[in-house]
C-alpha cells in the first residue's frame, strides 16, 4: 500500500529473537529479558500500526520452545497469562483485532481459555491485526492442514495452493510483504514457512528487547529500496 507516495507493507512478519542472549550480555536473569521483550511487543506493536501497517505477525514460542528448562517454560507462561489478561482491553481500545497461529491445544486449559477470550473480545478490531504465534512451527502449520484435508476427504484433483491456504492458521490473511529477524540470525526458523515464498527479508543485529522504534523505521526504510519481483522477471 502507498502512503504519501511511500510504499508501506501491509503485513509485517517479526521473529523476536535474542531475549536470553540480550539478558546475558547486561549481567541479567534470563528471564528477565523475556519480560522486556514481552513489553517491546507492544511498543513496536503500537508503532508499526501507526506507520500504516495493517498487519503484524509475532513469533513468540515455538514449537521447539518446549525443550527448554521448564524454569524457563514455566515463566513464559506466566508472561503469556499476564500479556492476554492484562492488554486485552487495550488492545480492544487500541481497534485491534488478536489472532493466533499455533498448536494452541498444546497449552493448559485456563491459557486456552485466555486465547479464546482475547479472540472474542477484539474480534471487532478494525484499526490493525495482530497475530501471535504460540506454540508455532511452519512444518507443524502443514501437517495440521493436510490433515484438516484429508480429513474432508477431498479428491486428489481438487487439491491446490488455495485448498492448502484455506486450512492454515493464516486464512483470509494476505501473505507478509516483509519479515523482520532479530539478533543477528538470518534464516526463517519454521516461521511462516508456506506464506514467507515470496516475502522481503530483513536481518539486525538488535537483540529483540533492544529493537527500538527507529530501528522499525529503519527496516521500513529498507523495505522502500526493494524491487519486489515475484518470480515474474
Amino acid at each position: 500500500m502507498k502512503n504519501n507516495d511511500v510504499i508501506i507493507p501491509k503485513h509485517i512478519g517479526i521473529i523476536l529473537d535474542g531475549n536470553r542472549r540480550w539478558a546475558k550480555t547486561h549481567n541479567l536473569p534470563t528471564l528477565e529479558g523475556h519480560r522486556r521483550g514481552l513489553n517491546n511487543i507492544k511498543t513496536i506493536a503500537k508503532a508499526v500500526f501507526k506507520s500504516g501497517v495493517e498487519i503484524l505477525t509475532v513469533y513468540a514460542f515455538s514449537t521447539e520452545n518446549w525443550q527448554r528448562e521448564k524454569k524457563e517454560v514455566d515463566y513464559l507462561m506466566k508472561l503469556f497469562k499476564i500479556f492476554l489478561n492484562r492488554e486485552v482491553n487495550a488492545l480492544v481500545k487500541q481497534g485491534i483485532k488478536v489472532n493466533f497461529f499455533g498448536r494452541l491445544t498444546d497449552f493448559s486449559p485456563d491459557i486456552q481459555t485466555d486465547i479464546k477470550k482475547v479472540k472474542i473480545k477484539t474480534r471487532q478490531g478494525i484499526k490493525g491485526t495482530l497475530n501471535v504465534c504460540l506454540s508455532y512451527g511452519g512444518r507443524d502449520e502443514l501437517v495440521r492442514a493436510f490433515k484438516k484435508i484429508v480429513s474432508k476427504k477431498i479428491k486428489e484433483e481438487d487439491i491446490s495452493e488455495s485448498l492448502i491456504e484455506k486450512n492454515l492458521d493464516s486464512v483470509g490473511l494476505p501473505d507478509p510483504d516483509l519479515i523482520i529477524r532479530t539478533s543477528g540470525e538470518q534464516r526463517l526458523s519454521g516461521f511462516l514457512t508456506w506464506q514467507t515464498v515470496y516475502s522481503e527479508l530483513y536481518f539486525t543485529k538488535k537483540y529483540w528487547p533492544e529493537f527500538s522504534v527507529l530501528d522499525l523505521k529503519a527496516a521500513l526504510a529498507e523495505y522502500q529500496k526493494r524491487q519486489r519481483r515475484f518470480g515474474a522477471n
